[in-house]
């Protein structure tokens, strides 16, 4: 895709977020709006997948730790063609095969991991990325992550290990918002200096403006050309706006979780430039 492309694409995924949230009147928008730019880059770029074998063996393991901010996902799935666009209409529903926190008990194509309870991620995307190397697959593992993650300590439980099995096919990707549901993470257990934690843990370190497609995908680009069965893993520090792209909402924790009015929706469509 061209720049351009990618730009129109991740205001396509901002605005089913969005309309599921709205729907379900229930979730956290905040987040996944400030990541829709590197995630589209991400999705559509790089990452090796077959959405008509969700199962495929080589597949690259797309992890979402921070799992709250599965809108996104789901809007990336369906897109895709990993299942109907019609079930995003029944998120968050009693029974749905998306619900607000991704599950692999339902079965959902393209869900790699249940997550709900933070700090959980990189350590299952650690064990993931291990378990490729020795059984001789090439695939690559990305996990995302939230900067109030890193207030956890199992987040750097596993980035200790991942640098000790030298994991080189293993990419974190940091959503540093400075946003939680309390306020911001500056405020309430400042995490800085992120990009030194990193890689005082032996990791490589890559630091970006997630709303900057050239950045995005050099980060990207630097981790493919890294990328081996034993090397440093890598974290893309990715320094994003939450709830970008509407301007209500553009760095307001308040809207780390929330639902838009009927007009907040109308005008949150027209500044995405999605014609309904």
């Amino acid at each position: 895709m061209e720049t351009n492309e990618l730009k129109e694409k991740a205001n396509q995924l901002r605005a089913d977020v969005l309309k599921m949230v709205t729907n379900a009147n229930s979730g956290h928008p905040g987040g996944a709006l400030g990541m829709a730019g590197t995630w589209t880059a991400l999705h559509y770029e790089y990452l090796n997948d077959k959405p008509e074998d969700p199962d495929w063996e080589d597949r690259d393991r797309f992890i979402l730790s921070n799992g709250h901010t599965c809108p996104l996902l789901y809007a990336v799935l369906a897109d895709k063609g990993y299942f109907p666009k019609e079930e995003l209409d029944g998120f968050r529903s009693l029974g749905a095969l998306l619900q607000g926190h991704p599950s692999t008990a339902k079965g959902t194509p393209g869900v790699e991991f249940s997550s709900g309870s933070l700090g959980h991620g990189l350590s299952f995307g650690a064990g993931v990325a291990l378990s490729g190397r020795l059984s001789d697959q090439d695939y690559r593992t990305y996990v995302s992550i939230s900067d109030a993650e890193c207030q956890e300590g199992q987040t750097w439980e596993a980035a200790a290990v991942a640098r000790d099995k030298e994991l080189g096919n293993l990419c974190t990707l940091v959503d540093y918002n400075d946003s939680q549901i309390d306020g911001k993470v500056s405020d309430i257990m400042d995490v800085a200096p992120l990009a030194d934690k990193w890689e005082s843990f032996g990791w490589q370190v890559l630091e970006i403006d997630g709303h900057d497609y050239d950045e995005i995908t050099d980060a990207f680009d630097s981790f493919l050309d890294n990328s081996a069965p034993k090397g440093k893993p890598t974290a893309i520090i990715s320094h994003n706006t939450l709830g970008k792209g509407v301007s209500f909402m553009e760095g307001d924790p308040g809207w780390h979780h929330g639902v838009l009015t009927d007009d907040q929706m109308e005008q949150a469509m027209e500044e995405l430039g999605i014609k309904e």
